[in-house]
């Protein structure tokens, strides 16, 4: 397919608000895409040139951009920075200059397909080293020049990662089913191929050239990491228990860097709970798991934390952080030792054990992991005692801990869903709400009075509804914010501020300026309310709302960099811990 008419369905994507119509849009396109062009086009869709963890990144900085518009088409820089102040977007921008150019641009007229476009965004973001920015100046102005203005729009906007197209990856997931079955009702197995693989474009591409059968029969791959499992919340050991229904694992939860590892043989890489790669942070990991796990090929989860070895003490989560590094990691490794701690058994010499019982991956891992000193089993215990899971949740939090993981020995490894077979427990859950959520900000408010002198006064964020693939909102911050972080806010959101809505948002209230959800912050509140203002398991007008919510933030950090805007907190788990909150106050 020509990149030109890509573009004609992407300019029909940004005009409507519909999930159902943005489907239909999505299913015209994906039945034109041969089996050959299936991946690019999801991936330039999905506004990325891979997966996280191939580590392919865009990130072409807009300075470059400017330059390459200046080149091509012989105009002042300084009228092109004007004409972007304006709108706000520079893949706008360039279009309404090349459409007033529009003779030049006839002349030079090139007709791209989608992969042509995708190898030269690929040359462009791998070119690196001593001349590298004028190697991608002249390679974007040979693009410019020889594309068209809508060409050129959405070029721009896809290189610096603002394509905005307001669907997810589970509407290209429906998109795909209904290519395929005619219905939406093959989105589950193709959800779980893509819970297992984190590649979207690889799925498309399985489905296009080996059919239907391959997708349901679709294996774990080493090297391409499993969307983690997440755990449910609950507030009392008793409900622990009884949705246990009796004995349970019971580990404790530790607050460090989760880490799933990968080993073929002696190549072993490292893949975060976001999926990015992370091998380069811990080559001590790496190295123990080379020279301590005896079997060729392994998966296996668990968390990485800062750990005296001599002492057996948990060092503060400030310490593990500092691990989070590019450069001297080999100083920091002797300053900030780690100690993986693994819980759980994803797959085994070509072997999957996602849907072996809990207790026999467990049993498997501690035998693996026998002759390792930097690697070891989780800590648990197995119970259907209140007592015995209360005196353990205390010794967790003693020991310098967050809580505790409860797990029922009988699940299966649920790759990407939160699910009750796992159940958390941090010592905020106890009581009332002073458990942190993780909010994604979908806008923000100018600022008043003595924040007069800021762009920035406070923050519109909201859940995620996997269900709708829908940001609801659940919450405005305007308080707890010092100098320092209303500068970064500020300087983050200016860069990706938009004129309208999101169409993956449902918000009655208008912030002064909308923001593409892409930052997670967290955030702590005194409890869970009903709303008639905020959207959030909206049901007859009324929705939930936080009160008296404050950001949570570190010296280190105020954004959630390992997490999406899909990883934040749902809509259902709020609903879930709206009703806990209610059982908890009328047990008091």
């Amino acid at each position: 397919m020509k990149f030109e008419e890509l573009t004609e369905y992407f300019d029909k994507l940004e005009k409507v608000s519909s999930r159902l119509t943005m489907i239909d849009i999505l299913t015209e396109l994906l039945k034109k895409i041969s089996p050959d062009e299936i991946a690019k086009t999801i991936y330039i869709s999905q506004g990325v040139l891979a997966p996280p963890f191939m580590n392919l990144k865009l990130g072409i900085a807009d300075k470059i951009i400017e330059d390459a518009i200046a080149n091509s088409i012989n105009i002042p820089k300084q009228q092109i920075e004007q004409i972007y102040r304006k709108t706000g977007d520079l893949g706008l921008a360039a279009k309404q200059i090349l459409e007033e150019r529009s003779k030049l641009q006839t002349i030079n007229k090139n007709e791209y397909s989608i992969l042509d476009i995708y190898k030269i965004m690929i040359k462009i973001s791998s070119t690196s080293g001593k001349g590298s920015k004028d190697i991608k100046i002249k390679l974007f102005s040979n693009l410019i020049s020889s594309s068209t203005p809508r060409e050129v729009k959405y070029i721009i906007r896809y290189a610096l990662g603002q394509l905005r197209l307001g669907f997810g990856d589970y509407t290209i997931l429906e998109a795909l089913s209904v290519v395929s079955t005619g219905n939406r009702q093959f989105k589950l197995e193709l959800e779980h191929a893509y819970n297992i693989c984190s590649d979207l474009g690889y799925v498309g591409e399985i489905l296009y050239k080996k059919g239907i059968n391959a997708i349901k029969n679709m294996q774990v791959t080493l090297f391409k990491p499993i969307r983690p499992a997440l755990a449910e919340r609950e507030v009392t050991f008793h409900q622990i228990i009884e949705r246990m229904k009796g004995k349970c694992a019971v580990e404790q939860k530790y607050d460090g860097f989760r880490c799933q590892i990968h080993k073929k043989n002696n190549i072993v890489k490292i893949f975060s709970r976001n999926l990015d790669e992370t091998t380069h942070m811990f080559p001590d990991i790496v190295k123990e798991v080379i020279n301590s796990i005896n079997e060729n090929e392994i998966i296996f989860e668990g968390e990485a934390i800062a750990f005296n070895e001599v002492t057996q003490e948990f060092l503060p989560f400030q310490e593990t952080i500092q691990r989070k590094r590019v450069y001297n990691i080999i100083d920091k490794i002797k300053e900030v030792p780690l100690h993986l701690f693994a819980f759980d058994l994803m797959y085994l010499n070509g072997v999957t054990y996602l849907n072996v019982e809990y207790e026999k991956r467990r049993e498997i891992l501690e035998k693996i992991l026998k002759n390792s000193k930097l690697i070891s089993p989780s800590k648990r215990i197995i119970t259907g005692s209140e007592n015995e899971l209360e005196t353990f949740f205390e010794e967790s939090i003693e020991n310098g801990l967050e809580g505790i993981v409860a797990k029922n020995l009988k699940s299966n490894y649920t790759a990407g869903a939160r699910k009750f077979t796992w159940i958390k427990m941090k010592r905020s859950y106890k009581g009332e709400l002073s458990d942190s959520l993780d909010l994604v900000i979908i806008g923000y408010f100018l600022g008043k009075g003595s924040r007069a002198e800021f762009k920035f006064g406070g923050l519109l964020c909201a859940v995620y509804n996997k269900k709708n693939d829908m940001f609801e909102t659940i919450s405005k911050i305007g308080t707890g914010f010092n100098e320092k972080e209303m500068i970064k806010f500020q300087s983050l959101l200016d860069r990706i501020k938009l004129k309208n809505k999101p169409v993956r948002v449902d918000s009655v209230i208008v912030p002064d300026f909308w923001v593409e959800p892409k930052y997670v912050i967290t955030v702590r509140a005194d409890e869970i309310t009903k709303s008639p203002t905020h959207t959030c398991g909206k049901k007859d007008n009324i929705g939930y709302a936080l009160r008296f919510p404050r950001l949570v933030s570190s010296e280190e950090k105020i954004i959630r960099n390992d997490k999406n805007a899909e990883d934040a907190t749902t809509t259902e788990e709020i609903i879930e811990m709206f009703k806990q909150q209610k059982l908890s106050k009328i047990s008091e």
